[in-house]
């Protein structure tokens, strides 16, 4: 049966000509083009794009997603061990049934009518990041660990006048990308400059030599993570944040709270804000991810007013033993202030937080301590019988968490290459860090979490074992 020449989706509304000629004829236009007369000729698309058949109707739309879907291949289906900012972590069941509750998925942001108990999870969430980090000021999370760390420095710059500042070397690259979006161009007004520390090629820690030669009276903050990108636990966190107080500079400390069941928390090393992903806390790899980055600092005033996120507090009620919890300082926000608040933010990963709530609670300081020892004990394990292998060495072996260095320069192979073979065993390789560190040759970031079985682990070693004598 033909098909007419032009059709319009019916989940298109607007692709309906009568639907497009009364919208044109309200805006006193001829033709759509005209809304485009301040884009340069020259940077518009000549012709039609090359585009594939057009999809007549929901059924063959339907039939088209599932197969580019059936393409993808799963963390489920095949054994995984990369991370490198997104991880595989256990998500206990009540995580998915508290994240499809009607209160949390359908409430109205704005109105009190639609408050049934939001507030509360939300500001459960906060305090128990607050016991995570040892700070007791935590605002709603941002998009990402990166959008979290690009507040902070602002803040810090708005707090001390200056702007520059101090960041490792060993920073995960799209971290960093969007910390330097954060720090603005240099020809803008409010440009932070970024300046690069070394690390120590033998431990994988930061460099307090290249740090102290570097700090200056210009520096508004250091920034830290611990553990770094590559895994590295530093052990210098003290000194760090006393060469930074010398100077008068802000200590920014980033982590990954499901280490903080072993790890001293940032505070305890003189850390003035802390930041970190809630990523490992319940929630999926969906698509990447289900991302989300939190902000903690000290309750001082000074850095309260300098908070960009909505802050949740609790007061009494007129009704005895009752509490009530509410958004506080909405003015220094963008939902207020619009583009004089603080910073921009954006409120799409508050179901999130209810979701990384619900697992803090289930886990406990004893499951949080559980887990990280499982993590630990099992990534170290991987790290020895990897390095017992022909040819492959662990860069950075004296301390790690989750996630460690594999080197592969004396197997003869690419990293690209031992990956691709590793997919036909069912396996996800590590990380390909050549390109970003070239300085550590051939090398892979693996990660081993509670997920990762000792079968998992050996089948992962006698695979490579098989890929690299080839």
């Amino acid at each position: 049966m033909a098909l007419p020449g032009s059709i319009a989706h019916p989940y298109m509304p607007n692709s309906e000509p009568r639907t497009k000629q009364e919208m044109l004829d309200a805006l006193g236009i001829a033709e759509v083009d005209e809304l485009y007369e301040q884009i340069p000729a020259d940077h518009r698309i000549k012709g039609d794009l090359k585009l594939p058949k057009a999809l007549m109707s929901e059924l063959d739309l339907r039939r088209h997603l599932l197969q580019t879907l059936a393409k993808n291949e799963t963390c489920e289906e095949n054994l995984s061990f990369l991370g490198a900012g997104c991880w595989q972590h256990h998500v206990p069941a009540i995580c998915d049934e508290i994240a499809g509750r009607s209160e949390f998925v359908t409430n109205i942001w704005g109105t009190t009518s639609s408050d049934h108990g939001r507030n509360q999870a939300l500001f459960e969430f906060c305090s128990q990041i607050g016991e995570l980090v040892n700070m007791d000021c935590v605002g709603l999370p941002v998009y990402s660990w990166g959008c979290a760390a690009g507040h902070a420095i602002r803040m810090a710059a708005r707090m001390t006048g200056r702007r520059e500042v101090l960041i490792p070397r060993s920073l995960d690259p799209e971290r960093l990308s969007v910390i330097r979006n954060y720090c603005e161009p240099a020809e803008t007004r409010n440009h932070i400059n970024v300046i690069m520390v070394d690390y120590d090629f033998e431990s994988g820690r930061i460099d307090l030599e290249d740090l102290a030669s570097k700090m200056s009276q210009s520096a508004a903050a250091v920034y830290l993570e611990n553990p770094s990108y590559l895994g590295v636990i530093e052990t210098e966190g003290a000194e760090v944040a006393r060469l930074a107080h010398d100077c008068g500079a802000e200590t920014i400390v980033g982590v990954d709270p499901i280490s903080l069941g072993l790890l001293a928390a940032p505070a305890d090393y003189g850390a003035d804000i802390a930041v970190g992903t809630i990523q490992p806390l319940g929630l999926h790899l969906s698509c990447g991810g289900s991302m989300g980055g939190f902000i903690a600092a000290r309750d001082e005033e000074r850095y309260v007013r300098e908070y960009p996120t909505l802050l949740l507090s609790l007061c009494e009620t007129v009704e005895t033993g009752e509490r009530g919890f509410t958004m506080t300082l909405l003015e220094q926000s963008s939902y207020d202030a619009r583009e004089e608040g603080k910073d921009w933010t954006g409120h799409t990963v508050h179901l999130w937080a209810i979701v990384s709530a619900t697992y803090m609670a289930l886990m406990g300081p004893e499951g949080f301590a559980e887990a990280g020892g499982s993590i630990i004990s099992r990534s170290h394990y991987a790290a020895k019988r990897l390095d017992e292998l022909d040819g492959v060495r662990i860069a950075f072996p004296a301390g790690f968490f989750k996630e460690f260095v594999v080197g592969f320069d004396d197997t003869g192979k690419t990293v690209a290459d031992i990956n691709l073979a590793l997919r036909r065993h069912g396996i996800f390789g590590g990380k390909d860090l050549s390109r970003d560190f070239p300085e550590l040759g051939q090398s892979a970031l693996y990660c081993v979490t509670e997920v990762h079985s000792q079968d998992d682990i050996d089948r992962l070693v006698d695979a490579l074992s098989e890929v690299i004598s080839r």
